[in-house]
Order: C-alpha cells, then structure tokens, then sequence
C-alpha cells in the first residue's frame, strides 16, 4: 500500500451512540460502531510496579487523537516475556537513552488495528495525570495514511527501533452474530464466577464491545466489558458491583468463549477492563492484545498474551500504592 503520509487536522465529532471518554486531558468522542467448548484461562500474577536493572525494552505508548493532536501513555518496555514498567518516569540526568526517547522532536510509529498505519513527532512531555504510577504523557502531531484517517485510538513505539512494514488498515463493525455471542459467553460466565444476575439482563450490563482481526489468526474475535452496580469509568463503585470483561474466537461453527476476567469491586476493588488495541509489540508473530483498567480514583492498563491455546493476563499495574 501507499506509505504516504498526511496529517489529519479534521476534528471528529460525536454521532448517535458514542462513548465519551476522557483520555489524558482530552475530551474524546469515540463513535460507536454500527450496530460451546470454553478454555481455559490461567492469569500470570500482576506486574508489580518495580524498577527493572536493564532498560533496553522498547517503549509502548497508548493513545488517542484528537484531530492532529494526539495525546499517549507510556504503558511500559516490551520484552520477550511480557511487558515491563517503565522503570523511570522521574528522569535523571544520567538516563540519556530515556531522556532522548521522549524528548519533543522524537519520532514515533503509530499503530491501529494491529499495523502500522503512521507516525508521530513529539512535541511537549509532561505527567500522566489521572493514571496510577508517575507515568509519563507525551503530545505530538500524529500523521497518518490516507486509509486509517478515522482511526482514533492508537499505539506507538520508537520509530528507530522498529521495523514494521505499513500494511493494509481494516476497522471492523462489529455484527449481530458477535453481539450475541458476547451475551451468551457473559451469560454463561456470570453464574460459574457466583455473580449476581444483571437486574435488567446482560444487554443493559454490556458498556463497550469491539470487533477485531488478530494477526495470523482465522477468523474474527469480539471482547465486550460488563458493568454491574457501576460504569466504565473512573469512580466509587456501588455495594456488590462488579465488572466481566469476556473475549470469544469466530471457529466453524460460531463464537467461543476464549477469556474471561471477572472481578468483584466489594471485595477484589474496582479494576474494570474495556479493549483498548491489539498489536504483536513483542515481534513473536502472534498479536497482544491492551486493556485500558478504570479504578477508583485511577486508570491503569493489563495485557493479555498467548500461552499455547489459552490467553493469560501477562501484565497489569500495581495500583495499590499510586
């Protein structure tokens, strides 16, 4: 495909059905799209928020774009077991790799969908208010090809330390069949973790679903987050509420349940994923997928990888202390 460049300087409005979400300091509006045998799961215990001896791990940002402008989290350093903390947002004078990484000027490719669909120059670095840890933002001027310019929610890395081709861009809608099938995984789901039932039904309880293509994998997945005595933000939750995010995997003869990650905010505390992106940032030719976690008072992220048949939870912040 063209690899062309062009700075989208469009700003996207809201339409019927989006979901009004704050990211970093920006106001988003993230438009809506149109409208059996389970696994399973073993989760990896929780990264603890801890400064690793090496820091040679590439950096992986999450981001959204408004217009031209976009605004990114660094998640953390990629490492060919899973990902790690960034082990020094403070910087210190003798950190000059770090420093240089996210200095203003420095260039990023920029990921969507699970390919590289453009770049960002960075422009002013500053912390991450609202986000567990002394997490570090960085603004910049997205520039993207012609065929992503409605693509909203990004990943990124170094440009220099990266060698991805651009390959062709494809946002799905997701379809009838998947929203379906995120019901019956959710309804199948809620009585083995002993939750209590949705007072209005599962389809009242769904705050966010996402169609998506994972890299070298046939057919499509749907991961959809269910909210109960709560909402997918930042906030108190109520007595007794909790959130189930579940996955399933398109085979011959429909949708599977491929994951689930329950978690009861009255007992565990409120830590509520949504999908965020998918993109195979460790270069081990199967796709990762990032969650977007809302707290409390905070937001934090968790990723999911490939273990043999199974996915597990191979990151997640430690909040606890932030």
């Amino acid at each position: 495909m063209q690899k062309h460049l062009l700075v989208v300087a469009v700003i996207l409005t809201a339409g019927t059905g989006c979901d009004n979400v704050e990211f970093g300091g920006l106001d988003i509006a993230l438009q809506a799209p149109e409208s059996a045998t389970k696994q399973t799961t073993v989760d990896l215990a929780p990264t603890e928020t801890a400064e690793y001896p090496d820091t040679n791990g590439v950096l992986l940002l999450a981001g959204m774009r408004q217009g031209a402008i976009g605004r990114f989290i660094v998640v953390g350093e990629v490492h060919s077991d899973t990902l790690r903390p960034f082990p020094n947002a403070k910087l210190s004078d003798n950190d000059e790799r770090i420093a240089k990484l996210i200095a203003p000027g420095s260039e990023w490719a920029v990921f969507s969908e699970g390919v590289r669909v453009g770049r960002m120059i960075a422009q002013s670095v500053g912390p991450a208010i609202g986000f567990c840890g002394a997490r570090t933002a960085i603004s910049g001027v997205v520039e993207l090809v012609a065929t992503a310019a409605s693509a909203e929610r990004l990943l990124a890395m170094p440009a220099a330390e990266v060698n991805k081709p651009y390959e062709e861009y494809r946002e799905l809608s997701h379809t009838y069949e998947q929203r379906v099938a995120t019901l019956a995984i959710a309804g199948d789901a809620i009585p083995r973790y002993g939750a209590t039932w949705p007072e209005s039904g599962t389809l009242t309880a769904r705050e966010h679903i996402q169609s998506f293509q994972l890299r070298n994998t046939p057919g499509q997945s749907i991961a959809a987050t269910f909210i109960v005595g709560d909402n997918l933000g930042v906030g108190n939750p109520e007595q007794g509420a909790y959130s189930l995010f579940v996955m399933g995997h398109e085979n011959d003869s429909g949708y599977v349940e491929s994951h689930t990650w329950y978690r009861d905010a009255t007992e565990d505390g409120k830590a509520a994923p949504r999908y965020f992106d998918h993109l195979d940032w460790d270069g081990d030719g199967l796709d990762e997928i990032l969650l977007d976690v809302f707290g409390n008072q905070k937001r934090s992220f968790a990723a999911l990888s490939r273990q043999g048949d199974s996915w597990v939870r191979s990151y997640q912040d430690n909040c606890a202390e932030s």
